[in-house]
């Protein structure tokens, strides 16, 4: 008897891993939530959000410590008709930031166009931007 269940039990997570394998990625919104908890105070709390739609992510996640200590990051990307957009962010807690940006377009023409710019935790900006032949 004990034989016949633990192969029905490991057929059953054969079956059920089987499933989750052959599912592929489709659009939708997801996310997660850890929080860690430790002696004497310390600690963290961990968050992670991922939205899927058709020509588009996003995902957004947060780090903030028992102690007060964080962080926050957003990315981002979208594409249609023969144009990218993409970008990035990351926000501490103590007001530092960085973030970066790209653009490109397909011009038709055997051309593309971008455009990069970046902001440093400094607040410096660097911008690239042109056209060039594609490859």
């Amino acid at each position: 008897m004990r034989k016949t269940s633990i192969l029905a039990a490991s057929l059953s997570t054969l079956a059920v891993l089987t499933a989750m394998v052959a599912v592929p990625a489709q659009a939708g919104q997801h996310g997660r939530l850890v929080s860690v908890q430790g002696a004497r105070g310390h600690g963290y709390v961990h968050s992670r959000d991922v939205s899927r739609q058709p020509g588009a992510i996003s995902v957004s996640r947060g780090t903030q410590t028992n102690a007060g200590r964080g962080v926050a990051s957003n990315r981002n990307a979208s594409w249609a008709d023969g144009a990218y957009h993409g970008g990035a962010s990351r926000t501490f807690n103590n007001g530092a930031s960085a973030s970066r940006s790209t653009d490109v377009v397909n011009n038709g023409d055997g051309t593309v166009s971008y455009d990069y710019s970046r902001t440093g935790y400094d607040g410096s900006t660097r911008s690239v931007s042109g056209t060039t032949t594609r490859p």
